[in-house]
């Protein structure tokens, strides 16, 4: 990883990477690691969990990027209206784990590049999440990383519709963390939302900006 030491940062954005460098995995996590991991949709709706467990987990990587602004912020994505999975959705750049791909960090930085334009030289990671198992059949790793401000964006508009800023504080004020439900495959499940104005961040995304809070504010 790269070192943002160098860089003149204001003092919250210092005091975020400070902790994520101190308390996020610095490793990512095995890719083929067949044992179910404590974070994800299984975790808050224990009622899906035979459903989650039994269903083959593809590895994927997600970024969560964290932008150096005088007040960070975390860029997220809204997905393709028009895509088939998760149409509309709030989500952070990543996808699946390619064959070609050596590693988590390798395949958030080429899905950020192929869904937003984000080059790889404005992003400086910090370290890694316990992998997010979905109920959609994702071992998701979250690969943490502090963005540069001066980054530009070309959104593909086959996958994503819009891309925008919340606040870090904001994400990580657990008194904005609500607790919702809705039925899902025959099972009422639960799960975080955050609420942002327009914005209903939930399910997958809510849920790893949780377990984001939880590592680096809990």
């Amino acid at each position: 990883m790269r070192s943002s030491a160098a860089v003149q940062h204001p003092e919250p954005v210092i005091e975020f990477v400070r902790r994520a460098r101190e308390r996020l995995l610095p490793v990512a996590p095995a890719v083929g690691d067949a044992a179910v991991p404590t974070s994800g949709d299984h975790v808050l709706a224990p009622e899906l969990a035979d459903i989650v467990r039994s269903s083959p987990s593809l590895p994927a990587a997600v970024l969560v990027p964290v932008i150096a602004r005088d007040a960070p912020t975390i860029l997220l994505t809204q997905r393709s209206a028009a895509l088939p999975v998760h149409a509309g959705q709030i989500s952070f750049p990543g996808g699946k784990l390619d064959a070609a791909d050596p590693d988590p960090l390798a395949t958030a930085l080429r899905e950020a590049e192929e869904e937003i334009g984000l080059d790889a030289g404005f992003v400086d990671p910090l370290g890694y999440l316990d992998p997010y198992l979905s109920g959609t059949g994702f071992r998701i790793v979250p690969v943490v990383a502090l963005i540069s401000p001066a980054f530009h964006l070309v959104l593909n508009p086959a996958e994503v519709d819009e891309a925008f800023e919340v606040p870090l504080k904001f994400l990580m004020t657990p008194d904005n963390h609500a607790r919702h439900s809705r039925e899902w495959k025959g099972v009422q499940r639960s799960f975080y939302a955050m609420p942002y104005g327009e914005r209903y961040i939930w399910g997958i995304t809510a849920g790893i900006l949780r377990k984001l809070y939880e590592r680096l504010y809990g």
